[in-house]
């Protein structure tokens, strides 16, 4: 999946960040973006990137910084495990659940602290992208490669599009995600499905023409302005755009200006550029480009939740794992990690 795809990344330097300084300099950390805020299985949960010089750390905390109650400490191993080392630093990777009351975070690395404001809500609310299912909703913060940790500066500003995006990979009722021989895009189960307008919209930015592999084995790398092959942007307003990629090349039914209403066929779900399987890449970002924005929040109206994989390395070859304790009728939140629904309405 493409969560899972080596993309071309650029880990650029942190920039300049206004600090609440402590009387010595052991840690710079910085906050280039305002934190995102989604709700996941009926928890409001914030995500964003902490910007750390060369000097290491061994802890870093976040606190609510109207009450000043600790939130969550990140230390040892579960700090390793969420930070990428650059040449000019680190990036820690933060994603935690969040009271409702809480609005503001101050965020402490060594004796350095930085504060954010949150977002007032979880971002736009969206129809189906696709029809029916089963989907899995494909990401995982903790990949070293995926959406979540690939940087992109296609014009020198360090930029994460990927932060809240998900790979949506049709299977079946056995795991299968494809029929015959599987290397063969065509046989992917999801592969043609119709890729529909999540919102009333206008199209602010599409590509068509990006060839496709027949085999999954041919798909070698794209350049980055490349990467995700054909896609369709929407302009959802209020600053927000959802960007389909990976679309089958000839299949878009829009064009740049072109108004659409929510369900509308706008193509079909392909193969088309940096990708290691036919699935759908959706995320909802504050520019129109796929690169050039930052990823935002948002969330789905409604789906039902089916299950998920606790191991993605059995998609393809077992059925989902079920869920207890959470009801499958979901509204007005962003599915969790891997897991399995049906869209409707």
């Amino acid at each position: 999946m493409a969560d899972q795809v080596t993309r071309r990344a650029v880990m650029a330097a942190p920039l300049a960040m206004a600090l609440a300084s402590g009387p010595a300099r052991a840690a710079a950390p910085g906050l280039r973006q305002a934190p995102a805020v989604v709700r996941v299985e009926g928890r409001r949960r914030a995500l964003f990137e902490l910007w750390i010089d060369r000097t290491p750390i061994t802890t870093v905390s976040v606190r609510d910084a109207g009450s000043g109650a600790l939130l969550r400490t990140f230390e040892g191993h579960d700090l390793e495990g969420r930070r990428v080392t650059q040449a000019d630093g680190a990036v820690v990777f933060v994603e935690l659940d969040l009271p409702v009351s809480t609005k503001r975070l101050a965020i402490a690395a060594g004796d350095q602290r930085v504060e954010a404001d949150l977002p007032p809500d979880p971002g736009p609310m969206l129809g189906p992208p696709l029809r029916g299912g089963p989907w899995v909703a494909i990401y995982k913060a903790e990949w070293p490669r995926g959406h979540r940790r690939v940087f992109y500066a296609p014009d020198g500003k360090p930029r994460l599009p990927g932060r809240t995006a998900i790979d949506w990979v049709r299977v079946d009722d056995r795991g299968q995600i494809a029929t015959g021989d599987a290397d063969l895009a065509r046989n992917a189960l999801g592969y043609g499905a119709e890729v529909l307008a999540v919102a009333d919209a206008t199209v602010a930015a599409a590509r068509d023409g990006v060839p496709e592999a027949a085999r999954l084995s041919d798909n070698g790398k794209h350049p980055e302005e490349l990467a995700a092959g054909n896609y369709v942007s929407l302009d959802l307003g209020g600053g927000r755009h959802a960007i389909y990629e990976h679309l089958i090349p000839g299949s878009l039914r829009v064009k740049v200006g072109d108004r659409v209403r929510r369900g509308q066929v706008i193509g079909h779900l392909g193969f088309s550029g940096d990708s290691t399987g036919p699935h759908l890449h959706l995320h909802v970002a504050d520019a129109a480009r796929p690169l050039l924005g930052e990823g935002v929040g948002y969330g789905f109206e409604r789906f039902t939740l089916l299950g998920r994989y606790d191991d993605l390395g059995r998609l393809g070859s077992a059925p989902w794992s079920p869920l207890a304790g959470l009801d499958p009728k979901r509204r007005d939140e962003l599915p969790g990690s891997n897991v399995v629904v049906r869209f409707t309405g």
